[in-house]
């Protein structure tokens, strides 16, 4: 990483590349989509399945997401989760799919 000064003191150079924008897939735009989430969290609750968290904005999450594979509509295959995790699981799924890291196995 280049460095500049900044008052005489040594600071990292600002990223000249801004990260893409989250392209969110159409189908999480559709009503049944929608419709599932909405009466997920009225069964389950409004709380996090990961850390159990309540009271924040919960997220429908393929445990096995879509381009992997994963079931769109089936209830057995969407998790409820809050940002933090829903952000953590997506970036693992995301690192195992370019073979950044090993994928669980047996679970």
């Amino acid at each position: 990483m280049a460095v500049m000064r900044h008052r005489g003191r040594l600071a990292p150079r600002p990223s000249r590349i801004a990260p893409r924008p989250k392209a969110t897939l159409p189908f999480y735009r559709q009503p049944e989509w929608k419709e599932l989430v909405k009466r997920l969290i009225k069964v389950r609750g409004r709380r996090c399945h990961d850390c159990g968290r309540e009271g924040c904005r919960i997220y429908g999450d393929h445990e096995i997401e879509l381009r992997d594979g994963g079931a769109a509509l089936d209830e057995r295959n969407v998790i409820l989760r809050c940002a933090t995790c829903h952000g953590a699981k997506t970036e693992q799924a995301r690192r195992a799919r370019a073979g950044l890291v090993d994928t669980p196995r047996g679970g």
